[in-house]
Formats: C-alpha cells, structure tokens, sequence
C-alpha cells in the first residue's frame, strides 16, 4: 500500500513530459509553429499585415492552392505526383468561360461541365498511369503541355488567333470567387471571402474522408505499399483513378474561382501554380515517396506559402527573390523528409 500510495504521489508531482512529447510528435505542429513565427515576425517587420482587409486578402490568396492541394496531398500519399494542376485550372475556366459567353449554355450547367472536363483531363492522367504504367512525373508533364494548348484551343478557336481571355459573364459564378458572406456585422466590416469558406469546408470533409473511409484508407495503404496492398485486396488502380479524376476537379474549380475573382478567364491563368501547390503539400509534411501526408498539414504549408507571398508585396521585394525562396523551402523541406526517414 506504501509502495503504491508514494508512487501515485511520484506521478502527481512529476511533469506532464510524455504528453508533451506526444504533442510534439503531431507531424502539422512544427509546420504550425513555423507558421506562427513567421506571422510574429511579418507584423513586427509592417503593422498592417495583421489588418482585417490584409488577412482575408492573406485568406483569399490561399484559397486556389488550398483547394488544389487537397487533391494533391491525395496524389502525393499515393505515390504521384500532379503537375498538370496549373494547365487543367486554365483549361477549364476557360470552357466554363467560353460556355457562359455563347449564352447558349445556362450559367451553372457551365459551371458543372467545366468541373467534368476537369475530371476528365485528371482521368486520363489516372488512366495513362494505371493502364499504360507510364510514369506519374511524365504523365502529368505531358498533361501539363496538353491542358495549356487546349487552353489555347478554346480562348481561340481553330484559326489560332490571339486571344488571352474570355470575360466570365455571370454575377452568381463571379461570387465563387469574388463573393463576401457576413458582411457589415458587429465584428466584420468586409465580411468573409466566400472562397475561405468553401476551402475551409472542403477541408474538413477531405479530412474526414481520408481518416475515416475505407477508401481514405487504401489511399494510405497505396502509397505504403502498393503491392502488399494489391495482395490484400485493394484495388490499387481504382485508388490511383479516384485521387488523379478529384484532382483534376479541384483544379477546375479553383481555375472557375480565379475566373470570378478576375472576371475574366485567362490564357495564361495557373502557370507556375503547381510548384506552389506542390510546396504546401511538401512543407504540410507529405513525403514524396509516399505513404505519408495529412490535408491539415497541407493546408498549413499553404498558410506559408501565402503569407510569403503576401509578405514580399508588403516588404516590397522583387518578385525574383520570391522565385528563388519558393524553390529553396521545397528543397529544404524535401531534404528534412528524407533526413526524418533515416533517422527514424
């Protein structure tokens, strides 16, 4: 009884360190402390970065990479990569543009077709992958050449003119990307930017999807290891189809929000978008090999991706300098990937 009574006592007095250690094993909470000193630092450096207009604009920025990094985190746990994104964004704002301007097509039937040819251009992605087991690096590379050129294709028309845009002519579809909820209320002038609220949304169902379906689970299983999972009955190709077709739809979507944020779709919408997208997912804590990867985490290195980029405007630094810090915190965070495997 002695024994027992001073060793409850030891245990009340002792520090709560394996809780602790615990917290600090949750993969998103070194990336969220990242995000959180970089927050401190950017408003001690311009006080108007902790604006109301400047954080929902911080918000709104990270919208499009948010969403498209949903899939991508998908594609990524699996074992892929996407870098098609940017091109299938273009594309399908563009159809979904030029549907709205015939005003042949009604506005959301649009809307719904350029969400379709989206998953259509990341089925053939999947389809390509699975069925002629080219690999996801050349596949989507090739996709990415393809999606802009029909991009073109449909700003255009066959005779090749030049065209870099079509005007989005619907104030319903404009407030996908342009649109504010909440507005003049006691705590909010502004209101919220209908954009943060689909992202967030999608956020938590793709989270809940991943953690508590079986389908969310063969992902994961896929990316671990994909011929053990083939041995125990998972239908690895079905698993690759469903993550390359979301995607490809993610994109789409995120290309329409674009196109209602400018109204206007343009040509040149998305380039470049997915090595940005691909950084969040990366610096979220994803590993390339797959297997690994959490939305939580990815949407949090989406936070960081924007808040840079926010922060070079405020700061007023040249735009190459943001080039060059966007592929040195891939590579970093692709290096501290691999140091964490070896070391584990």
């Amino acid at each position: 009884m002695t024994t027992t009574a001073q060793s409850t006592e030891a245990a009340r007095r002792s520090p709560p360190l394996p809780a602790l250690r615990r917290l600090l094993q949750i993969r998103e909470i070194g990336v969220l402390l990242a995000f959180i000193v970089l927050c401190i630092v950017m408003s001690i450096l311009n006080p108007s970065f902790l604006t109301e207009l400047n954080i929902f604009n911080v918000l709104r920025g990270m919208s499009t990479i948010g969403i498209m990094s949903i899939g991508v985190t998908m594609v990524i746990v699996t074992g892929g990569i996407d870098l098609s994104i940017g091109s299938i964004l273009a594309a399908a704002s563009i159809m979904t543009a030029r549907l709205m301007f015939t005003e042949v097509t009604d506005p959301w039937t649009a809307v719904l077709l350029g969400l379709t040819f989206g998953g259509a251009l990341g089925l053939v992605n999947g389809l390509v992958i699975t069925k002629l087991k080219v690999n996801p690096f050349i596949t989507t590379l090739g996709m990415m050449t393809i999606a802009r050129g029909i991009t073109y294709l449909l700003a255009s028309g066959l005779q090749g003119t030049v065209a870099s845009n079509v005007p989005m002519r619907h104030e319903g579809v404009s407030f996908l990307g342009n649109g504010y909820v909440f507005q003049h209320t006691a705590i909010l002038e502004r209101g919220i930017p209908f954009p943060v609220i689909l992202m967030f949304t999608l956020v938590i169902v793709f989270s809940l999807f991943l953690r508590y379906t079986v389908l969310g689970r063969q992902i994961y299983a896929v990316g671990s290891n994909e011929a053990a999972a083939r041995l125990s009955g998972v239908p690895a190709d079905r698993v690759k189809l469903f993550v390359y077709t979301l995607t490809g739809i993610l994109a789409a979507l995120a290309g329409i929000m674009t196109a209602g944020l400018l109204r206007t779709a343009a040509t040149n919408a998305g380039v470049g978008v997915e090595l940005d997208v691909i950084a969040a997912v990366v610096i979220g804590g994803a590993s390339l090999v797959g297997g690994e990867g959490t939305i939580l985490g990815a949407i949090i290195g989406a936070a960081i991706i924007a808040v840079v980029q926010n922060a070079f405007v405020l700061l007023k630094i040249p735009n190459y300098a943001q080039q060059v810090t966007i592929g040195a915190v891939i590579i970093a965070a692709v290096a501290a990937d691999r140091w964490r495997r070896r070391n584990r």
